[in-house]
């Protein structure tokens, strides 16, 4: 008899037990949710106890997997499908910034939510501004009072720095800009923005993602000009933000012109034909001729590689400046041109420490060359001068401007022994 005991028929292949966390869950925001539908339906309108249950439901809800259901139903009342209308077969909930009053009180308050949200929960940020992303790009399925509560939210957060303004590139997209939603968007964005804080915070925050040349870009390619922008912003009771884009379009006008003028003086074009060409500029653009000697300076400036030793460098930029005194000399007819001269002069022989010996000479050169009257010479001696470097510049003019005076008062003497 075979005392082993006899093995029991198994059924073929073997089960293994798989741990909890290589499940991959299958991805179902329904459940999620019924759960934020139904807890904002308890709250109601009240946004201080929306905080809270929001705060308390992270701990239960996975946030960070349905991060953008969550967003979708605080702002719309429920999943939002493509192109920005309701998913038809979801719960959803009358209790979101949509369904709100229409005043930056509100709107207010509503950003107070998110931003606690985002503050308990920081891995919810990038979530956040890739929903305002999609939700500017949706502008066209909202209605108008549900666009005005947006652009005034938006405009809120973007004050107050919870969104980066890199979000705004979703209005230069070319639908909602050909049919002017993106500009009657912007005004309403703009308003909340400044009234939060001032024209500064909007120019430091566009200037930070190089957006600060780009809101042209809100109007179709025909109706892109400084006129029709400052007009439109102006209409909307925005003129600051009309002037801000003014003077942006000018700086941007003016980099090009100096690069335009390099150009010109690298391929040594006659200097008669510079200067027609930056009086055309001037007229054009509404450039004073203040303004347009310190483009000319830096321009002549910038046209030449100059020598990294002090001692041969002096002797190079005399050379090179004598050569276009008659450029510079037809753009200093007025005594505060010759002014904002100089102290571009100063403020380059400071910057560029191998210039630092060569202002006196520079200076005196330009005299010589009818390009600087003794007049202003003597007025940025004893009061106009900046502080860079006045120590030193000074020391440097002191003997020039002595001479300066002195023939003054010969001059002065002369003409009484005349008289």
């Amino acid at each position: 008899m075979n005392n082993q005991k006899q093995q029991k028929p198994t059924l073929t292949g073997q089960r293994f037990k798989t741990r909890k966390r290589d499940e991959k869950e299958k991805f179902d925001p329904t459940q999620f949710q019924e759960s934020i539908v139904q807890g904002l339906n308890q709250t109601g309108s009240d946004l201080e106890a929306v905080a809270k249950f929001l705060d308390a439901s992270g701990a239960k809800l996975d946030y960070r997997r349905y991060a953008e259901t969550l967003f979708d139903i605080l702002v719309a009342g429920g999943m939002l499908a493509p192109g920005g209308t309701l998913s038809d077969d979801m719960t959803r909930t009358e209790f979101c910034l949509f369904t709100a009053q229409e005043d930056l009180e509100t709107m207010q308050a509503y950003a107070q939510v998110f931003n606690k949200l985002i503050r308990r929960y920081k891995y919810l940020e990038k979530g956040f501004e890739e929903e305002i992303k999609k939700l500017l790009l949706f502008l066209k399925g909202f209605t108008e009072s549900e666009r005005n509560k947006l652009a005034m939210l938006t405009g809120i957060l973007l004050a107050n720095g919870n969104i980066s303004a890199s979000i705004l590139n979703s209005l230069f997209n070319e639908n909602l800009v050909k049919e002017g939603v993106s500009a009657a968007f912007a005004v309403k964005l703009f308003k909340s923005w400044i009234n939060e804080k001032d024209i500064n915070s909007v120019a430091a925050s566009l200037r930070k993602v190089g957006m600060d040349n780009r809101l042209m870009e809100l109007f179709p390619a025909n109706k892109r000009s400084c006129e029709h922008f400052s007009k439109y912003f102006t209409d909307a009771g925005l003129k600051e933000l009309s002037d801000f884009a003014r003077n942006q379009q000018s700086i941007g006008a003016r980099k090009e012109l100096q690069k335009e003028l390099q150009e010109q003086m690298s391929h040594g074009d006659p200097q008669k034909e510079i200067i027609a060409f930056v009086r055309e500029e001037m007229k054009k653009s509404s450039i004073s001729e203040q303004t347009m000697i310190g483009i000319i300076w830096s321009s002549v400036m910038s046209s030449v590689e100059w020598n990294k030793k002090e001692e041969l460098v002096t002797e190079q930029a005399i050379k090179h400046l004598k050569q276009y005194s008659p450029l510079l000399k037809a753009f200093t007819s007025q005594g505060l041109s010759e002014l904002s001269l100089l102290l571009k002069i100063q403020e380059y022989c400071y910057d560029n420490i191998h210039f630092m010996k060569a202002f006196q000479k520079i200076v005196v050169l330009l005299y010589k060359a009818d390009v600087l009257s003794e007049e202003a010479i003597l007025k940025w001696y004893a009061e106009a001068h900046l502080a860079k470097g006045k120590s030193v510049f000074l020391e440097q003019m002191k003997k020039f401007v002595e001479w300066l005076k002195n023939a003054e008062e010969e001059s002065e003497s002369e003409e009484e022994e005349a008289d």
